[in-house]
């Protein structure tokens, strides 16, 4: 029997797709938009903040609501309740990525007729990603389209790491994973860059995010600047730019004296804990190798400051 199920994070729906489950879907998140067959569904969350706005403004009315124990987005209860779901797919890694574990389980505690299966993600490392994905396909009972899928995954990500690894030179990366104030990328993403053939300079292989200022920047002075905000596309990271490029000391810092600074779509890509995070490391081995890797993934996926 095809289980009903509702998805409130962007990667867990990715996930539900990729383990070939997607008729099952009956409800998103505002923010669920991959593949695009899934824009189709009924939307069961919002932001209790203007989404819009500088990086700046929008990391206020985040810290706001959270000095405050709130939760940054609502669910829509009565949407999810006249779904009738059987599973709900949610996180509780990170209560800015998506609606919180606790207002869940509160919801479904509230129903009287129904006890939907309550699948919590919560991915650190690349390890936690593929155990997510484990446990999003046990819930569906597709554990061998699971088993296949990480194997695939494996056999393409291990692919780049070994041939990155017999190249030899590794240049030394920032990845910034918010521009105002600064922030660096953690929890997976340093493992990436090590695949991808790179040192990674901020942030720890399974530890959230860590704030950083640009004196840091100077003092590492990275071969490499990747920039790819958290929830913003190319176009919108290309907006906020000159908080970065209108610093006077900018024009000093080796990758930009190189050209070796890139920007990239961290919504769709390095910022979603699922099955893309293979894209996510091609865009990795391309920035950084670029005679070694060719996957196509430069002017949709990232490009060249």
């Amino acid at each position: 029997m095809t289980r009903r199920i509702v998805s409130l994070i962007p990667s867990a729906t990715e996930i539900v797709c990729a383990l070939g489950c997607e008729s099952g879907l009956v409800g998103r998140s505002h923010e669920c938009d991959f593949p695009a067959s899934v824009q189709r569904l009924p939307i069961c969350t919002e932001p209790k903040f203007n989404p819009e706005g500088t990086s700046y403004e929008i990391d206020q009315r985040v810290k706001a609501i959270l000095q405050e124990a709130l939760s940054v987005y609502r669910v829509d209860a009565e949407k999810l309740r006249s779904l009738k779901p059987d599973v709900i797919v949610t996180q509780s890694q990170c209560e800015v990525c998506a609606v919180n574990l606790r207002d869940v389980e509160q919801l479904v505690c509230d129903w009287m007729e129904s006890r939907p299966a309550i699948v919590s993600l919560a991915p650190c490392a690349l390890a936690d990603v593929w155990a997510d994905i484990r446990r999003v396909a046990r819930s569906l009972d597709v554990r061998e389209r699971g088993d296949e899928l990480l194997q695939n995954l494996d056999s393409r990500m291990r692919a780049i790491a070994d041939r990155s690894r017999a190249l030899g030179q590794r240049p030394t990366v920032a990845c910034i994973e918010w521009i105002e104030p600064l922030m660096a990328a953690g929890n997976w993403m340093p493992e990436l860059v090590e695949m991808a053939g790179g040192i990674n300079l901020f942030g720890e292989a399974g530890k959230h995010s860590p704030w950083m200022n640009f004196s840091q920047l100077q003092e590492q002075n990275p071969d490499v600047i990747v920039i790819a905000p958290c929830g913003f596309d190319i176009r919108r990271t290309r907006e906020e730019l000159p908080l970065l490029t209108g610093i006077s000391s900018w024009g000093k810092l080796k990758a930009v004296r190189d050209k070796r600074v890139f920007v990239a779509d961290g919504n769709q890509y390095f910022n979603r804990p699922g099955p893309r995070l293979a894209e996510s490391l091609e865009i990795l081995a391309e920035m950084l190798h670029p005679r070694a890797f060719h996957f196509d993934h430069e002017g949709a996926g990232w490009q060249r400051v």
